[in-house]
């Protein structure tokens, strides 16, 4: 499956650091930007999550929640959220998503063929209130 702008954004339950989402409802009336790395701890993806921690006032001043997705698990998640908060000097508080199974990162074609059988690639998509793909 291939998702174009337009299309409505894949809904799915699943566990995240914060518990677990149905994401069509987590959205609610807000824009989300749902990013995925290809694995926990790794220095790039470190920053990028720091970095998205430190400007969260600005994510809620533009009514848009942060989601990220990593194929490693919530406890796995919660050891890395220390270590982004200690190395980024932030508070990472929004969720990310535990897809060890591949669902969600298969469901938004995150794996390229070729590239990865375990790792979801560097994806972003901009999500909004109608749960549609815009980015």
């Amino acid at each position: 499956m291939s998702l174009r702008i337009g299309d409505t954004a894949p809904n799915f339950t699943i566990p995240t650091t914060k518990g677990e989402i149905t994401f069509h409802d987590w959205i609610g009336d807000s824009w989300v930007f749902f990013f995925s790395h290809p694995a926990d701890f790794t220095p790039v993806c470190t920053t990028e999550m720091g970095r998205t921690a430190q400007l969260s006032q600005e994510f809620v001043n533009r009514n848009t929640k942060p989601l990220g997705l990593s194929t490693d698990t919530v406890e796995e998640h919660i050891k890395w959220i220390d270590d982004v908060n200690d190395t980024q000097d932030t508070d990472l508080a929004f969720p990310i998503v535990a897809d060890a199974d591949h669902k969600v990162a298969q469901l938004y074609d995150m794996i390229h063929p070729g590239e990865s059988e375990t790792a979801a690639v560097r994806s972003v998509f901009i999500i909004d209130p109608n749960k549609k793909i815009r980015l």
